[in-house]
């Protein structure tokens, strides 16, 4: 047995300021402790657990898959991906689907086809993507150049070429950055990280006209706002705009990690045998759970009951922070992908819903997050809502 000197760092590789929390279990919109202390979870682990935790139908489908088969790698055809392909093909502007494990995998994926449609179509010069101020595509050396966030590309450069940014909402600049290297434009319908800022459907429509006119692929990061998490399907609905490449991950898994890359047969034309790949992408474990989230997602009458409950939240939001303007600004979002914009510091903000028992999750802008499940009731909401009043009258005094 070697000697080891007494260690500095966790065996947890310290990368992230974690809430000294831990938790044992979950109950549909509840996390319990250990001790049995309940949160209501506003959170989701970032807008994965849409479906609340432990939900039956997921759990069966987890189960039984689990006594059959977990993995045989993308060798062999897996019936349940292909299952879970087609549904996703029929229910979006999507022909083609690859899976991976994470949005990140999966916008690497999508950088990665803009880039092979070019090259595939005799222009291999067309390699750059323009991406948007405020934005986040992941974490991989890729996506946070795509990215383009200080904070995320210190230390790491230099930064992966290939992207350029624009200021969001700018049709002129956006115009004015492409050139004949220029393969793709990529943005988020609704900017997670950077601080809940939904698109302007018109913005959509500007970046869609130039990419026909100049002959370039539109990408689309519906990481955090797919599979239900706006009251459609996917965020780009409201706006009406279709992409040529989307990203996909979250909530598709319901926890399960599970990613995809959803594309037009015209973007996908250059992904042929051996241009991409993936271990565990799309096994059998994880698309047993996909398949059981779209069972719930799709079903009669979901979407709607998501867009009323979104629009019931959003008023009794507004009128806590008409209580409380020294504490809260506003709150801007879309459906169940709230982000309320503090005035206090969103630290202390955070610190005091988790006193009151109710997580919520970070992001720019001194923004506080609600990303509730989407099973929600108004009881959920009412109790959130008293949360977040009592944490602005604590923080007024």
């Amino acid at each position: 047995m070697r000697t080891r000197e007494v260690a500095v760092i966790t065996p947890v590789m310290p990368t992230y300021a974690r809430v000294d929390l831990v938790f044992a279990r979950g109950e549909g919109p509840y996390l319990f402790t250990e001790d049995g202390d309940r949160y209501l979870d506003f959170g989701c682990g970032i807008a994965v657990t849409s479906l609340g935790h432990a939900h039956p139908h997921l759990v069966a489908a987890l189960q039984d898959q689990a006594g059959l088969l977990w993995h045989t790698s993308n060798l062999y055809r897996i019936s349940g991906q292909e299952r879970l392909a087609e549904r996703l093909v029929a229910s979006t502007f999507a022909d083609t689907v690859f899976f991976g494990n994470s949005g990140a995998e999966a916008m690497e994926c999508a950088i990665k086809m803009a880039r092979r449609y070019h090259y595939h179509n005799d222009h291999p010069e067309r390699f750059r993507t323009i991406t948007f101020g405020g934005a986040f595509h992941g974490r991989t050396l890729a996506t946070i150049a795509a990215g383009g966030q200080a904070k995320h590309l210190e230390g790491f450069g230099p930064a992966a070429d290939g992207f350029d940014q624009v200021p969001l909402h700018d049709s002129n600049d956006l115009r004015a950055a492409i050139t004949g290297e220029t393969a793709a434009i990529l943005i988020e319908p609704v900017q997670g990280e950077g601080g809940i800022v939904p698109v302007d459907p018109q913005f959509l429509k500007a970046i869609r006209a130039a990419a026909d006119e100049f002959g370039l692929l539109v990408i689309y990061d519906e990481i955090q706002t797919g599979v239900g998490r706006t009251g459609k399907l996917f965020a780009h609905e409201w706006a009406g705009v279709a992409p040529d490449i989307m990203g996909v991950a979250k909530a598709l898994g319901g926890g399960m990690p599970i990613g995809a890359c959803l594309a037009t047969e015209k973007a996908a034309v250059g992904m042929v045998a051996g241009t991409h790949g993936s271990t565990f992408g799309g096994n059998p474990l994880s698309t047993a759970v996909g398949n059981a989230v779209l069972d719930v997602m799709l079903a009669d009458g979901f979407m709607d009951g998501v867009e009323k409950k979104a629009r019931r939240l959003v008023a009794e939001i507004e009128s806590v922070i008409s209580l409380h303007s020294g504490v809260y600004d506003h709150v801007r979002g879309l459906g169940m992908m709230q982000g309320i914009k503090c005035a206090a510091p969103v630290g202390d903000v955070l610190a005091g819903m988790a006193r009151h028992h109710v997580l919520a999750v970070p992001a720019g802008d001194n923004v506080m997050r609600f990303l509730p499940p989407l099973i929600i009731e108004d009881e959920q909401i009412d109790e959130a809502v008293a949360a977040l009043d009592a944490v602005g009258s604590e923080l007024s005094s």
